[in-house]
């Protein structure tokens, strides 16, 4: 996987663990066409029933709660049990035994790892369910380092969360090995010439092999559609008659699909930081350099610079290092993509963008030492040399939800239009919709999700105007998807990936009064 594949990773697991202590300006994604609830027909065709009843060994299992351990694949300085929450209360950790594969519910199963804090003086009322997005973010890890935000839903919720099928204690998705990664990530991911097309899309399809190879077991059944139906299997077992969830990024469309398959489950949802669900995988990138592009001129706009004036010296500074690579403290050099990566992170959140201006000077002065440190983080790089496995379970949802995948001459034929959208990560993501699933061994299920949800409670849909990685286009067409009256938009003026976690007051005392009274905030509320 290329570098630039990152600057995909809906990453408001990353915001909210920053916090604590992984998209469009309105011309991009084409309409789905219209299609049939579950239990509906259409153009007089019966709908697809879905995959045939769970069996009660799994509907009535009984979760065996136990004090946490230390969380699978976190890195040393979190190799240990979550810290107790505030009041003394302690995190519990279960595994849920799924279906591998929902046609086949009497099969093979899995397991998912599950966490979960019981609401304060034992007043609960049933359980909040989380997704911090990626794909491929661990709950397990996520939500007792951003807990701290959710201490007043606390007050009637038992703050569940998990890892997602594929990720972490969940059967995690590997791929390439440590040794290989460093040289992975370096390479050009903006090729000039047919060599480093061949050596780019060489590197892409042997990623996508071993992914293939070290995990062929689970590879076939990470999609979207099964972890929403993990999530439904999770309410029944833990004895709740509807889902209550709140999800972030990536988890709004798990929990927009949830709602698609299961719209009489739905309870009280709250969605943030809105993946466009009329997106494709193109579309998706180039929403994403449209989303990048706004930030970073929100960025240079606030430091007094002209955008275009400054977007243009960034553009002759990676232009720099495509052919020259910047040393840096750690002997290793600062390559073109591993730049924009770092330049993609202190964006998802305003207060990085101090860090940003001193990466940059940095690197005007010759030092890639800063950037370098800010990519390593968002690859999951430890100084140890060793990277965690989120990336690799990230392109394994991705690709299984993505039916289309474009061609290496569909991506070149692309490119002037990505490189207009942002002459900075254009590129850098022009080239990756067709890097992202070279050769992928398994196919993909649909071109976008399907998230309309006639009947669902209502849910409510909050976006960000100056989110870089969904931009708030998304958040509008959520809106529409979901149906009449299911959708409830919440208008964020501010900047960063999700505005719960940005300490907004009006948010806050939004989401939190339906998610704990059912009052939606009134038609066009804005905060910020």
């Amino acid at each position: 996987m290329s570098t630039k594949a990152h600057i995909r990773t809906a990453a408001a697991a990353l915001v909210l663990l920053l916090a604590a202590t992984g998209c469009t300006d309105g011309s991009g994604g084409p309409g789905k066409q219209p299609t049939a609830a579950p239990g509906s027909t259409a153009q007089g065709k019966p709908a697809d029933p879905g995959p045939p009843a769970l069996p009660a060994a799994l509907t009535g299992q009984r979760l065996d709660w136990k004090a946490c351990g230390a969380p699978v694949g976190a890195p040393p300085a979190q190799q240990h049990p979550p810290a107790r929450l505030a009041d003394g209360t302690r995190w519990e950790c279960a595994t849920l035994k799924a279906p591998l594969d929902y046609a086949k519910p009497a099969g093979a199963t899995m397991g998912i790892a599950l966490i979960r804090a019981k609401a304060e003086y034992g007043k609960s009322t049933g359980s909040l369910l989380f997704n911090f997005g990626g794909p491929g973010g661990s709950g397990v890890r996520g939500l007792p380092n951003s807990a701290r935000l959710f201490g007043k839903l606390r007050e009637r919720y038992d703050l569940v969360s998990f890892d997602p099928r594929g990720v972490a204690g969940s059967s995690r998705v590997r791929c390439l090995p440590d040794k290989r990664l460093d040289a992975f990530f370096a390479m050009d991911s903006t090729p000039d010439t047919a060599a480093e097309e061949k050596t780019y899309f060489t590197a892409s399809r042997d990623f996508n092999r071993a992914c293939g190879k070290e995990s062929a077991r689970v590879l076939p059944h990470v999609a979207t559609t099964s972890a929403a139906r993990d999530m439904d299997l999770m309410r029944e077992v833990l004895g709740d008659k509807k889902l209550n969830y709140f999800g972030f990024s990536y988890g709004s469309k798990l929990g927009g699909v949830y709602a698609h398959l299961f719209p009489g489950n739905v309870g009280r949802m709250a969605i943030d930081a809105i993946v466009d669900p009329t997106a494709d995988m193109k579309h998706h990138a180039l929403n994403q350099a449209i989303g990048f592009q706004r930030a970073l001129d929100n960025y240079f706009t606030s430091r007094g610079q002209d955008p275009k004036t400054a977007t243009a010296r960034l553009v002759r500074l990676l232009d720099r290092l495509d052919s020259s690579p910047l040393p840096t403290g750690s002997g290793r050099g600062l390559t073109e993509g591993q730049a924009l990566t770092g330049i993609v992170v202190p964006l998802y959140d305003k207060s990085g963008w101090s860090t940003l201006t001193q990466a940059l000077e940095e690197a005007e002065s010759g030092s890639g030492s800063t950037l370098l440190a800010l990519a390593d983080s968002y690859n999951g790089r430890e100084e140890s040399g060793r990277y965690g496995l989120q990336m690799h379970a990230q392109r394994a949802v991705d690709c299984a939800d993505a039916a289309q995948r474009p061609t290496p001459r569909q991506a070149k034929a692309s490119l002037a239009e990505f490189t207009k959208a942002s002459p900075v990560f254009g590129p850098f993501l022009g080239w990756d919709v067709a890097g992202w699933c070279a050769d992928w061994p398994v196919a993909g299920e649909a071109n976008d999700p399907d998230v309309s949800a006639p009947g669902a409670a209502p849910i409510l849909v909050v976006g960000g105007k100056g989110d870089p990685a969904t931009p708030y286009e998304g958040a509008q067409r959520m809106v529409d998807e979901l149906g009449p009256g299911v959708g409830t938009l919440l208008t964020y003026e501010g900047e960063g990936h999700g505005a719960y976690g940005t300490g907004d007051a009006c948010v806050t005392a939004a989401v939190d009064a339906y998610l704990l009274a059912g009052t939606l905030p009134p038609k066009g509320k804005s905060c910020g």
